[in-house]
């Protein structure tokens, strides 16, 4: 069995309004915000607003995620998680299955 490479993958997708907000009200909860904060080793987190579907390994995208987002991973000032799954239930997000999410330390 042999890799597929894949070439391009469209990681492009909406939220309904009030799954949005539903999942942002969790992703700034302040017990989620004190753990974040504990794990990056940083004083406090912020959530930046920003979400992204982690995207196929491939040339363009060496980091799974979409090009415009690797400027926070190669950051010290920001941290990048996966959307806990209970999070994404709890928001009746189903599609897409997994998002990150961007915080920046304060």
């Amino acid at each position: 069995m042999g890799l597929k490479i894949i070439e391009t993958y469209d990681g492009q997708f909406s939220l309904s309004p009030e799954a949005k907000q539903a999942l942002f009200e969790l992703l700034i909860s302040e017990a989620f915000l004190q753990r974040l904060a504990w794990a990056s080793q940083a004083e406090q987190v912020e959530f930046t607003g920003l979400l992204f579907q982690p995207v196929p390994y491939s040339t363009d995208t060496p980091k799974g995620m979409p090009a415009e987002f690797e400027k926070f991973h190669d950051s010290a000032d920001h941290t990048i998680v996966n959307v806990p799954p209970h999070f994404m239930f709890q928001a009746k997000i189903f599609k897409p299955s997994r998002l990150c999410a961007v915080y920046r330390h304060v």
